[in-house]
This record gives structure tokens, sequence and C-alpha cells, in this order.
């Protein structure tokens, strides 16, 4: 951004002095900016990547600059299939095309798609489109010969007969085909036979295929280096031709439940090239499984056994064959001292290490694993309830050197623990403390973690506004900060942030309840600010609203549910200014028809959740479903479906919106220590 500052700076006498010469010379049409070169223009438009309409405002400059822009572009990601046509002549360079934002993608987008792209397109997504077939598909296949990489997750239409068209794509690279459930063996055999270059393959899902499909995969394409196996009906069958692919390097057989101990036992030569390994929630797998895997797969990296088999000894015995281990998620999985210990004496180049939701971590378990992890770079001891100050001693002793650290919910460390990792792990860039004791001097002390980018402080009911004023002076450099229930924090907190976090790109202050309008009018301020929640504060308004709307330009996503006094007055700057907007939740506060209908000027806007809207009537929710024609996700009171017309709801539907229907009746907003322990006594 500084060479594009510099820029500006350049060429500000020059659009003053061509605004002079235009004066005198009675209409010529020279401009200065026309003794720019192509290259000098190109490095400037590299630089406008922040903003979305940045480049569009400087395709408006001159003509130059909109030939220029058009020239340039290699990205496009389109609101609306039915404007492709127009687009695609305006940017007929076009290599990429995500239409993940547009809700209806019929065989005729794709057909115009290919026609204007050809050949110098080289990857599409359609993960979230709907209503094409395998026409489209053929199109795109035949015309695009140099595509490399598609995305159909999600299609789950898509039958055999669209997957044989798939295969005509012969240059195809990377294919994710995630929940695509009707396809079976026969579509996947197409593509096998036809996408010899295949190296990423994602079959997440696909539970109609099994052993035959995937065979064929392995054995006709020789080249995949990524496998996702995830959720098929697969067993021992094809996994000694997967273990036998030569450049295997990541391989993802999560819940494959056919898969047991016998089917890993038959494996001898194993896939020597393999780096990462997931076999999470595989039930029917132990240590002596693995033990067959990791003895053939020597040069494993990465190991995800989440709520799988128990840590034991035999287990961590099975992983001490990998030396180039360096990462092992074990989310989950019920673990034990003597395995836990054996893993720290063992796996002693661990970068990476997540025991989330661990049943049997205790302070004696990560003492004995931290005596040797000097290495260590990311923790996640995510709701381990046993554990106290003497684990934290010992973490941040031995990891000094750690970027990331989450520890939701240990409500056994005390808040003098928190002092510890100030002082010891400066390296951290992310931080999550969601429901602990931490208090304001621990903040004093995280404070010193100057490069953190992200800090969740959610449920810490200790914290107050001085300890948030350490935050604010220190870590510069905060993008994300989860404030979600913490009831100690008033405006003088947020202005401590606001005015010495300028980056901050996400705030979450929902059931705040002391913060007011002055919190939003300092938060405008933070021109990156992309999310804001702030449901259940009652004291701001619609004047606050305003001032983020006219401030934070690329703001993408709203909550400000049970946000009473907001009305119509917000809706109409948000509708003005926020043109980037995607995601609102607008229920239970004081909108009327008026206001929601007036975001029907907001193009970017997909999903809209208006539950317990007084002022909704029927009327009004109908023209405003009409009048949002990007919508593809709308929440609504179950009310409202029998006072509609059906037929608006299949006009909708059809158009790519899907409707989730809510019956929940209104509920009273309960006191923040009676929430926590009503969440405490659920999760036990």
């Amino acid at each position: 951004m500084k060479k594009a500052k510099q820029f500006q700076f350049q060429v500000q006498p020059l659009i003053n002095n061509n605004n002079n010469n235009n004066n005198n010379n009675n209409g010529l049409s020279f401009s200065y900016f026309d003794l720019l070169s192509e290259e000098i223009v190109f490095t400037i438009l590299d630089l406008l990547t922040q903003n979305p309409l940045d480049k569009k405002s400087f395709s408006l400059v001159c003509k130059n600059f909109y030939f220029l822009e058009s020239k340039h572009r290699r990205i496009l990601k389109p609101l609306r299939s039915e404007y492709l046509p127009k687009v695609l002549t305006r940017y007929p360079h076009v290599t990429h095309m995500d239409l993940t934002l547009c809700p209806r993608v019929t065989d005729a987008t794709l057909t115009n798609v290919a026609s204007a792209c050809n050949s110098n397109l080289v990857s599409i997504d359609l993960s979230m489109s709907k209503f094409f077939t395998g026409v489209g598909l053929l199109n795109l296949a035949v015309k695009c010969e140099n595509l490399v990489e598609l995305d159909l997750s999600n299609a789950t239409e898509l039958k055999d007969s669209a997957a044989a068209m798939v295969a005509e794509a012969r240059n195809l690279e990377r294919l994710w085909m995630r929940r695509c459930r009707m396809v079976t063996d026969m579509g996947v055999g197409c593509i096998a036979v036809g996408c010899r270059k295949l190296k990423l393959l994602s079959l997440k899902w696909c539970v109609g295929v099994g052993d035959l499909g995937v065979g064929l995969i392995a054995v006709k394409c020789k080249d995949i280096r990524s496998l996702d196996l995830s959720y098929l009906p697969i067993s021992d069958k094809c996994l000694p031709s997967i273990l036998n692919l030569q450049y295997l390097e990541d391989l993802a057989l999560v819940g494959c439940f056919s898969i047991d101990d016998n089917s890993l036992a038959v494996l001898k030569n194993g896939c020597k090239s393999l780096k990462k390994l997931d076999m999470s929630s595989c039930e029917n797998i132990t240590h002596i499984g693995l033990s067959s895997v990791f003895s053939c797969t020597i040069c494993l990296e990465q190991v995800t056994l989440a709520n799988g088999c128990s840590v034991n000894l035999d287990l961590a015995d099975s992983l001490n064959k990998l030396s180039k281990l360096q990462s092992i998620k074990l989310d989950g999985c019920p673990v034990t001292c003597a395995g836990l210990g054996a893993i720290g004496d063992w796996c002693v180049s661990l970068k990476e290490l997540s025991l989330s939701k661990c049943s049997g971590v205790t302070d004696e378990g990560l003492t004995y694993l931290f005596m040797k992890q000097k290495d260590l770079r990311i923790l996640d001891i995510t709701c381990c309830r046993k554990i106290t100050d003497v684990s934290i001693s010992h973490i941040t002793s031995s990891c000094t050197d750690l970027s990331s650290l989450k520890m939701e919910s240990c409500t056994l460390v005390p808040r003098e623990a928190f002092i510890l990792i100030g002082q010891r792990c400066h390296s951290l860039e992310e931080l999550d403390l969601t429901d602990n004791e931490i208090d304001d001097e621990g903040l004093k002390s995280i404070s010193k973690c100057s490069k953190l980018s992200s800090l969740k402080l959610g449920l810490c009911l200790n914290i107050t506004d001085e300890g948030l004023a350490h935050i604010g002076m220190s870590c510069v450099g905060l993008k994300e900060l989860d404030l979600y229930r913490c009831t100690g924090i008033t405006d003088s907190g947020i202005l401590a942030i606001a005015g010495g976090c300028p980056g901050l790109e996400m705030i979450n202050v929902a059931y705040c309840k002391e913060i007011t309008d002055n919190s939003l009018l300092l938060f405008s301020k933070c021109a990156q600010l992309n999310t804001i929640e702030c449901r259940g504060c009652p004291h701001i308004t619609s004047l606050g609203l305003a001032a983020i709307a006219a401030g934070c330009k690329q703001l993408t996503k709203l909550d400000i549910k049970k946000c009473y006094k907001i009305d119509d007055a917000g809706m109409i700057p948000l509708a003005y200014f926020s043109q980037n907007l995607k995601q609102i939740n607008l229920s239970y506060s004081s909108v009327t028809d008026v206001g929601l209908l007036s975001l029907a000027s907001i193009s970017c806007l997909q999903t809209l959740t208006i539950l317990h809207l007084k002022g909704l009537t029927p009327s009004g929710l109908a023209a405003t479903l009409l009048a949002c024609r990007g919508l593809t996700k709308v929440k609504l009171h179950a009310s409202f479906k029998s006072l509609l017309p059906q037929a608006i709801f299949e006009h909708l539907e059809a158009r790519g919106c899907l409707f989730q229907w809510r019956e929940k009746v209104f509920q009273a907003e309960l006191d923040p220590k009676c929430w926590k322990r009503q969440l405490e006594d659920m999760m036990q």
C-alpha cells in the first residue's frame, strides 16, 4: 500500500495539470495518464486488493485505465449469472471463475462461460451452485481445453452421466466432488479413465462410491498427490492400490467405518511418499492397525486421529516409528498420562499438537509431555477441564516460541497463571482464552505479546476496560477480537481498542450490555472492519449503525439481533454505504417493512435472518424477498409459511434461495453468570 500511496502523491499534480490543459485546449482528449506504461498500471492494480470496489473506481479514471483494467483482470467472482455475457465481454482474459455467489447457475450459464473464456479458463468453482447438469459441464470440458481445476462440491443432484462429461476434461488436475451423493463407481470410473492427469481428488461424502471406483482411480491416475475418501463405504480391497500410489502425499480416510485393524494388517509396502494422513472417526481401528500403517509410511509429517482410539503407551509406541512427524491432532480421543509422556519422549520434533476435548488430560500427563517439547508452535488444549496452573507453567516454560495457543474452557486454571503466558510466550499471534478466569492483570501481561492478531476473550467475566486498555496500547496488529458476553466492558475499553488497533477486521461485543453508540462511532474509524457482532446490546441505536455503515465500507457480516433500538433509520445508510454486505441478522430489532425493503439495493446480500420482527408484515416480507435477487439463505419464523403464497417460495427456490423455518418463541435474556452455569450443566 505504500507504493500505492506514493503513486497517488506523484500523479496528483498530473491530474491538476491535466484539468488545466483540458480547459485551455478546448476539449482535446489528451491525458497524462496515457503516459503510464501498461506495466506500471498493472503494478498499481496488483496493489488494489483490500476493497473489491477499488478496481472498479480505478477503471473509471480514464478510458485508458478502463481498457487496461479489463485486460489485467484474471479472477472473476460475479454476483448474478444473468449478467455474465456482458461481464465476460468486458473481461476477455479471465482465467479463474468463481460462481459461488451466484444462487442459480444453469447449463446456459456454463455454455456462456465456456464460449467466452475458451482455452483461457484454468479453474472454475461451482461448489455452491445449483441447476446445472452434464450438458453444461460437457461444454466446459470440450471448449476449455486448459481447464485444470474444477470444484463441484455440494452438487447433490449430479449423476454418473454428468461425471462422464467431466471425464472429457483431459487436462484436469484438481477435482472436488464433496457431497456428490448420487455419483457411483461408474461415474468415478469414467473420470479415472478420462482424467489421467489428476493430482488432487476429493470424494468426501460421495456415499455411492466404493472399492471399485476408488480402485480405478488408484490404477488409472498415477499422479495423484492428494486423495480424500472420507465417509466412503470402502474396505480393505482398495487400500493396497491406494498406498501403492508413488506420489501420494495427502490421504484422508475420515469416518471409513468398514476399515479395521485386519484391513490395515495386510499392508506391507506402504506409500513411501505419504506426508499427511487423516484417519479420524475410524472407530474400528486401534493402535494395532495404526502400527501397520506407520511401519510402511515412515515419511509422515502430519497425523490426525481425532475421535479415535485411546492415546496410550501402545499408540505412542507406533508413532515412535515416524521420525519426521511434526503435527499430531488427537481431538476428542481418550488419553492416558503414559501415552502423553511417551509422545513427549519420542516425538521430539513436533511443531503442532491438538488435544481439544480429550478426556483424561491432566497436569501429570502434560508435565511429562512438555519436558522435551521445545519447538512446538501450535497448541490446542480446548476443554481440557482438569488442568491447572501447573500445566500452564510447564507449557510456557518449554514452548516459548508458540504462535498459536487455544485453551477455551480450561476452567480450573487460576487467573494468576495467565500472567505466565505474557511473560514467556512473546511470539503468540493467536490466543483463545474463551470461558476462563483471566482478569485485568492477565491481560496486562498478555499485552506484551505484541504480535497478536487474534484474541478471543468471550465469557471472561473478570476482565474490564482497564485490562482491555493494555491490549489496545500494545497489540497494534490485532485483527480479530472476541468479547462475547464480557459484561465488564464498556465504551471506555472500546476506545482503547479502536484507537490502538486500526487494522481491526472482526469484533464481537455480543451481549456486552454497557456498549452504546459511542463504541460504534469509534469502530467506524476502523476502515478494515468486515465482521461486527453486537447482538444483545440494548443501548445501540440506528445512529451508531449509521456511523458503521459510513465508515466501514468493507463490512460483509453484521449481527444486530436483539438490538431493540435499531429501526428503519439505521437501514437506510446501511443500504446506501454497505455495498459489500453479504450476511445480516435483524431478529428482534425494530426494523419494519420500509427498512427491510431498502436492503434490496445491496447487490451482495445473500443471507438474511429475520425472526420476531414486530413491524414486519407478509406483504413487506414478500416485496423484500422478491427484490433481493441475490439471496441464497433466509431464516424466517414458521408462522410466515402459511401467510405467503406458495408460488413465491417456489419462485425464490428456483432462483437458488434456501429457506430455513424456525418456531422459536420469544425468549427473555438470562443474566450472564446464570447463562454460563446452564452451559456448564449441559456439558457435564
